[in-house]
């Protein structure tokens, strides 16, 4: 029986939400007038959205054809290929064969179309550069599409896509950086959307962010990966037996949490392998390997190469 009451900790699904960090690859302003089509292409590894600010298309994703209006806004977490055209049966054209104005290395303006009624979007490619956003990712549907904004959201939600759809008609210094940057935020609403309302995202990791007792524990692990956690000293932290935190948190995990830990760790040395330079036996004392060697083991069997491969391909 549990006997101990944890102290209170923030929302560990919030935190979660607080260290989703998106990196942009590209963002594109367009202007379409009826009709027009285009084929956008299947993106590994990238999530993928269209905010509609002015007038109305139709995405065609798995074969169904979705609506949207001057407010929607589409999401594809999983980089899937799909149609974006005025109107359903419309041709369509590859995206890569579209002209476009590069602004910069990562934002372009567009505009295509007969000359009928027009269109404005913004479209965008994105992904995470935390591990927290790339297990987010994993648990996400393959759309999320917003066509009504909860009501407390929709006056912030309509001045957000104005301010994107005023920066979209002129050129004003500082307009790419302000685009981008509102439709990021808009994205992480979006995920925010789905986390409150569809069932699936009361269940597995996410269910357990969710526990008062399991959630503390993973909030307590991502927060500080770098202490010299136990099995013990987490079910402490939890305010539950050993037994009982152990059962329960590979109930609603998946995997025990000394592994779950592991692998926290690890992805994040991968994550400090690419974008910094700090020595590796650093990375591998701060991951909890006492030496180079067994950190190198431990990291080529979960991602089946070596720390130095990885440096070098992110160098």
């Amino acid at each position: 029986m549990d006997c101990f009451q944890p102290a209170p900790l923030s929302d560990p699904l919030g935190e979660v939400l607080h260290m989703l960090r998106l990196t942009g690859t590209l963002y594109c302003r367009a202007t379409m007038t009826a009709p027009w089509g285009m084929d956008m292409p299947r993106l590994i590894e990238s999530m993928m959205f269209v905010i509609v600010t002015e007038g109305q298309g139709v995405a065609e994703v798995d074969g169904e054809d979705i609506v949207l209006k001057a407010g929607s806004m589409l999401v594809l977490p999983h980089g899937q290929e799909f149609r974006l055209l005025s109107g359903s049966g419309v041709a369509s054209v590859p995206l890569f064969d579209l002209p476009v104005d590069k602004i910069s290395e990562r934002y372009e303006i567009m505009t295509l179309g007969g000359g009928g009624e027009l269109v404005r979007a913004m479209a965008g490619v994105v992904q995470f550069d935390h591990v927290a956003g790339k297990r987010l990712l994993d648990l996400l549907p393959r759309k999320i599409l917003i066509q009504a904004w909860d009501e407390a959201l929709d006056a912030w939600v309509q001045s957000t896509l104005g301010l994107i759809a005023r920066e979209a008609t002129s050129l004003r210094p500082g307009g790419e950086t302000v685009m981008t940057r509102l439709a990021d935020i808009l994205v992480i609403q979006a995920i925010r959307e789905w986390l409150d309302t569809a069932p699936e995202a009361r269940q597995g990791w996410l269910a357990a962010l969710r526990d008062p007792q399991i959630g503390r524990a993973l909030a307590l692990i991502h927060r500080r990966p770098e202490v010299d956690w136990s099995l013990a000293g987490l079910a402490k932290e939890a305010g539950m037996s050993r037994s009982g935190f152990a059962a329960r948190f590979t109930e609603l995990v998946g995997q025990p949490a000394m592994t779950y830990l592991a692998q926290w760790r690890l992805h994040l040395a991968r994550l400090k392998l690419v974008d910094t330079g700090e020595p590796v036996s650093r990375i591998a004392k701060a991951s909890g390997y006492q030496s180079e060697a067994a950190f190198s083991r431990a990291f080529r069997k979960l991602f089946g190469e070596a720390p130095v491969t990885v440096r070098r391909l992110g160098a």
